[in-house]
């Protein structure tokens, strides 16, 4: 391979020799966009450099000796799960003193000077063009080094060194290490090209960057050469622009320093009062110009195929594309819901809290819970949309939630003769006599005993294959006794609607006995147990955070003081352990056996006494029964039997959702067993990386004939998957799937109120606020607090014995919070939008639940 080239010379085939930069560029070259002249110096050069210096070698010793820092978490995988031995940082500075004391070869040094002579000498910008920058999900924005106004033959190759140095800045490698990239693997080129004296200069992106609305480009500017904007020293020109180019939006710019190219080489920075337009608050680029921005901008995302992140100079009336590369952490294209979306989208909100992994979305989901949703709605003659129409992805990994519109079909007419007899052969409150049931749970009962450690590969599959069947079972009883369960509240609620008190039915329902309900009394009587043992409740008061908790575990399962604790513990897990901590989509996320500490934090914030409550049920129920229409017999048998087959219809359906959770525990255990062997395989880091690959590509492994060791091509198309879709989920970190801006966008809070949304348990109450993001809070919530949090499911709920009120993002009138809200008689106010956002910690508000809004408690600021 040539150690330069000129930029035409290379395309995007071209990124092992030319690096992200240089490969992009010379695409872009090839394609008549208005690219400065320039060359490459190939990763060619920088290998002859290792090889003729000796310097590869030295190189090598200090990337395989012993590395000074710790293993770091890894952010994109479940839990922030630690790499392990091998991921620290390597000595960043002794590296690059060896680059600095190196020789460079004689036939890299003549080609380089052969090259610049080419160009016509002059004044050159010196570019980094790493092999692992500008691309999808890792642009290396900045990591590695560029030299402006380099002049003269020496300078240019000097600046090439740096540029080969600035490969190993500890900013680089630590990026890298961020990204997952194996340092061994990298090699860099460098861009030289003519220099650009520009008149104003800046970025461009051809989606917005924020929204992530495709149809809109955005373009911040500065004065003089562009290095002021990407580095942050000047508060640019901000225009938003439609695809056409015309301004939507302008902010002006700070004008704080523009930088300039200097007579003979380098740069300056000069502090600057004027802007570079007619004046400091107009425009310093024109409507043509900005309409030439656009088009690039739009061109060079058709060329590459998604958006583009783009730098750009003016001289002299021309403008010139200095960098293109993908957008990173470009939030999906905000959708347009309908009323429908609207309706269902709180529920599937907060179901959709963490993003899935691709083992979610092809395992539990599309073999369980989805599919469980899909025959539910079909016995009704309703087509539910698959999950990959509902959970879009791009490079493998699930961007965003699009609330499913069901489609009803010609035999939805027939749906209602079906749901009568259904009502009328199965009743909810006999749904555990059923022998499916008793096999259902005779299924799980052989599930727990298999050890998928002992199993062959294809026998790990059929684990994971014979827990989807189960929860099969679950769906059958769904589908047959989900009619009894939602007729009876009906029927109820029209009752209640002749007698004149349609606002008792939520209460009236909520008292119902349920498995959630019998894990929250032994929580309390856990926590209990610690209040009254001197030992237990110091070990707990002073466990304030999760790692604390963790101790705690450690404790409990070896200290002889927490013996008696410990055999209540182990009594509970055994009953509940099985149940969610995040969401029940989720079977990459941990259950409460998984993760014992959350259900000490649990017990911790379940030691204080229960704040005063006021009994809903109980008082719904004893207004119901002083209507003057009850003193009939007949008529108060009557409604009194569809309050009792409510209930039993709401017991239903949250127990049955608790034995689905039954499926997780041996589902997990096969998954991670699978993660234990791709890690022996190399394949891997650590075992929850399995949650990066697809069933399907799991279910494509074969072992060797002898059932030893996993083939090599498995490592060779699976790890670099693997990678790929890490860095993608690092890379979407803090984008939600759903806006909450977009779903709730109707809301607005009411005239003097924080917030406004759905009242969803009725009462008022006041206190400070305690945000709870998820379950690694739960010991922080003391006793008497408003529980402000993004979203619940029932592992949350015995929280609300302890709160004042409750307040969350997403939710609505039936999701588990509002019901067991109602049941402790507390105010709920559900769907908030931006509660843990707009609220922080310790600030005292007013929650009524009857208008569903937040206030400032009078006299607290806000």
């Amino acid at each position: 391979m040539k150690f330069t080239g000129t930029l035409a010379q290379f395309g995007t085939q071209d990124l092992p020799a030319a690096g992200g930069k240089g490969a992009n560029l010379g695409e872009l070259a090839r394609h008549g966009f208005p690219v400065p002249d320039g060359f490459v110096v190939t990763t060619a050069a920088y290998s002859a450099l290792l090889r003729d210096t000796g310097l590869g070698a030295q190189l090598q010793a200090l990337l395989d000796g012993p590395l000074p820092d710790a293993a770091l978490p890894d952010p994109a995988l479940p839990g922030g799960t630690e790499r392990g031995a091998g991921s620290g940082t390597p000595d960043a500075g002794a590296i690059r003193g060896l680059f600095a004391a190196a020789t460079v070869p004689p036939g890299v040094r003549a080609e380089i000077a052969a090259a610049y002579a080419a160009l016509g000498g002059g004044a050159v910008a010196v570019r980094s063009s790493g092999t692992a920058e500008d691309l999808p999900g890792a642009a290396f924005a900045g990591q590695q080094d560029t030299f402006l106004n380099v002049v003269g033959e020496a300078e240019v190759l000097d600046a090439v060194v740096r540029c080969w140095a600035s490969l190993w800045t500890d900013r680089a490698v630590a990026y890298r290490q961020r990204q997952g990239i194996d340092p061994h693997t990298v090699a860099i080129a460098v861009v030289v090209q003519k220099m650009v004296d520009a008149r104003i200069a800046g970025v461009m992106f051809s989606a917005n960057p924020v929204t992530g609305e495709r149809g809109e480009i955005v373009v911040d500017a500065g004065a003089g050469l562009g290095e002021a904007v990407v580095s942050g020293l000047v508060t640019p020109e901000h225009y938003v622009l439609d695809g056409e180019g015309n301004t939507v939006s302008f902010t002006p710019g700070g004008h704080e320093v523009v930088i300039r190219a200097v007579a003979g080489g380098g740069t300056a920075q000069v502090e600057r009062d004027e802007a570079p337009g007619p004046s400091p608050s107009a425009p310093s680029l024109t409507g043509p110009e900005l309409a030439e921005l656009a088009a690039l901008a739009r061109r060079a995302e058709a060329l590459f195929g998604r958006p583009q992140d783009m730098e750009w100079a003016i001289s002299e009336g021309r403008i010139q594309v200095l960098q293109s590369r993908p957008m990173t952490a470009l939030p999906p294209q905000p959708p347009v819901l309908n009323r429908i979306q609207r309706l269902v989208g709180p529920f599937f909100v907060e179901m959709f809290q963490q993003r899935p992994y691709p083992l979610d979305v092809s395992g539990w989901m599309e073999r369980g819970v989805f599919a469980m949703l899909g025959r539910m709605a079909g016995s009704v003659g309703v087509v539910f949309p698959p999950v990959r129409e509902i959970l879009p992805e791009e490079d493998g990994v699930v961007v965003q939630l699009l609330p499913p519109v069901p489609r009803p079909t010609l035999r939805t007419i027939a749906a209602p003769v079906s749901v009568a007899r259904r009502v009328h052969r199965f009743k909810p409150a006999d749904w555990t006599r059923d022998s499916r049931f008793a096999d259902f749970l005779a299924e799980v009962a052989r599930l727990r005993e298999q050890d998928p450690a002992r199993l062959s590969w294809a026998g790990v599959l059929g684990l994971a294959r014979d827990a989807f069947a189960a929860m099969e079972k679950i769906t059958d009883l769904r589908v047959s006794y989900l009619p009894g369960s939602f007729v009876p509240q009906g029927k109820l609620r029209l009752m209640l609607l002749l007698l004149g008190k349609p606002r008792l039915g939520s209460a009236l329902i909520a008292g119902a006995e349920t498995r959630t309900s019998q894990a929250n009394r032994a929580l309390e009587e856990l926590a209990a147990g610690v209040r009254g043992d001197a030992v237990l409740s110091q070990a707990f008061a002073v466990a304030g955070t999760r790692g604390d908790l963790e101790g705690l575990v450690d404790r409990v399962e070896h200290d002889p003081a927490f013996s008696g604790f410990r055999t209540a513990f182990h009594a509970f897990l055994a009953e509940f352990g099985h149940r969610e901590t995040i969401s029940v989509v989720l079977s990459s996320a941990p259950t409460w056996s998984d993760a014992p500490e959350l259900v000490l934090g649990l017990v911790k914030a379940m030691m204080a006494e229960r704040p005063d409550a006021a009994d809903q049920t109980g008082a719904a129920l004893a207004e119901l029964k002083r209507h003057p229409a009850l003193r009939l017999g007949a008529v108060r048998r009557l409604v009194l039997a569809a309050v009792d087959g409510a209930k039993a219809g709401m017991a239903f359906r949250e127990d049955s959702h608790f034995c689905a959770t039954m499926v997780l525990p041996p589902l997990r255990r096969a998954q991670l067993e699978l993660g234990h062997r791709l890690v022996d395989a190399g394949v891997l880091d650590a075992p929850e990386d399995v949650y990066h690959l697809r069933f399907g590509e799991l279910e494509g492994v074969t072992e060797m004939p002898d059932g030893g060791a996993l083939p090599a091509w498995v490592r060779e198309r699976y790890r670099p998957l693997v990678l790929a879709r890490a860095a993608k989920r690092r890379e979407l970190e803090g984008i939600p799937l759903l806006d909450p801006a977009v779903l709730f966008a109707e809301v607005r809070p009411a005239e003097g109120a924080l917030l406004s949304a759905t009242g969803a348990s009725r009462g008022q109450a006041s206190g400070a606020v305690r945000i709870i993001r998820g379950p690694q809070d739960f010991g922080s919530l003391l006793s008497g607090e408003i529980l402000v949090c993004p979203y619940t499911n029932p592992s949350w709920t015995p929280l609300f014995q302890r709160a004042a009120a409750v307040v969350v993002d997403a939710g609505g009138v039936g999701s588990h919070a509002a019901i067991v809200a109602r049941e402790y008689g507390i105010p709920a106010v559900m769907g908030t939008g931006n509660g843990t956002s707009v609220l922080h910690d310790g600030q005292l508000v007013l929650v009524d639940g009857n208008r569903g809004d937040v206030r400032a408690a009078e006299g607290a600021g806000q």
